[in-house]
């Protein structure tokens, strides 16, 4: 499992509304480029389906994405079908702010195209790499979404 955090001023109820919307993960991800719920989806909740937009370079993809955890100014998760990775968000009140953490975790292995891909080197340097990467850089786009 790989996670990262920060600290933001600001309580669990700020930051919630950014952390739980997946049609804004574009403004603060290297990577993804946002969400869209699927038709139908009134609220989300635990078993909630929405795809997400990623890109890396000129690869450009999908994903079929299910809610596994939603617990309101608390914890956001999600499953990716594709990859069998699960990514999620925890928010913890600390010192008058909240920690926000950022995980992910491999549950089952991708099929072996995306192994391949991941391990090919048409993606720069290992995938591993960036993606924490990328998790810091999302933390940080947030923080200065939610403090400035």
């Amino acid at each position: 499992m790989d996670e990262v955090s920060t600290w933001v001023d600001a309580p669990p109820e700020s930051v919630w509304p950014l952390v739980s919307d997946i049609t804004r993960y574009g403004e603060w991800s290297p990577e993804n480029q946002g969400g869209r719920w699927a038709k139908g989806t009134v609220a989300p909740g635990v078993g909630t389906k929405f795809s997400g937009s990623n890109k890396h370079g000129k690869l450009r993809w999908t994903t079929k994405c299910t809610v596994i955890e939603y617990e309101q100014y608390a914890r956001f998760a999600f499953a990716v079908a594709e990859s069998g990775m699960h990514w999620g968000f925890r928010l913890m009140p600390e010192s008058d702010g909240t920690r926000i953490i950022q995980w992910r975790n491999r549950v089952h292995q991708p099929p072996l195209p995306i192994r391949l891909l991941e391990n090919s080197g048409l993606l720069g340097r290992p995938r591993e790499a960036w993606v924490v990467d990328g998790m810091r850089q999302t933390l940080a786009a947030i923080k200065q979404a939610i403090e400035k």
